[in-house]
């Protein structure tokens, strides 16, 4: 029987939303093994006073198998 756990996190990026996603993911995998999926649970975008983007945000859900 296995036992999954969730974890939330937050990451970020100047480049694209799939950016953040990718680095958060990368950086959780440094620390947490097992990780069998996630769930973009939130987004933001920081603008300028123009409304350019200049960062994404993305609120993450991991889900790891707990050995």
């Amino acid at each position: 029987m296995s036992v999954a756990k969730i974890i939330e996190l937050n990451a970020a990026s100047k480049a694209s939303m799939e950016d953040a996603v990718r680095h958060g993911l990368q950086k959780c995998a440094e620390s947490v093994k097992n990780i069998k999926g996630a769930w973009v649970n939130e987004i933001k975008i920081v603008t300028d006073d123009e409304g350019n983007v200049q960062e994404w945000r993305v609120n993450l859900r991991v889900s790891f198998v707990v050995n």
